[in-house]
């Protein structure tokens, strides 16, 4: 879910939830609702679970290949300190 549909969704629940008799202000309140939203999660710099799950994925093949790296490190180490003892 994208932070606009999070927003948008979250929105729509808290105007559900307004008893019926304040129909006509539903809509200023959705819109001021939804602006008010906008702006308090901006500050909280969050990301969608979506992005999470990316960056998770990414961070993990770069371990991966990190890890690689330093076996490989530790073999050219070995191989140059044979060299050097013969």
């Amino acid at each position: 879910m994208t932070k606009a549909n999070f927003l948008k969704n979250l929105t729509a629940q808290l105007t559900d939830a307004l008893p019926s008799h304040v129909g006509a202000l539903k809509k200023d309140f959705e819109k001021n609702c939804h602006a008010i939203l906008a702006k308090a999660f901006a500050k909280f710099d969050l990301v969608t679970r979506e992005e999470f799950d990316t960056q998770t994925k990414v961070l993990g093949r770069t371990r991966k290949k990190l890890e690689e790296l330093e076996e490989h490190i530790k073999s050219l180490e070995t191989l140059l300190k044979g060299k050097h003892h013969k």
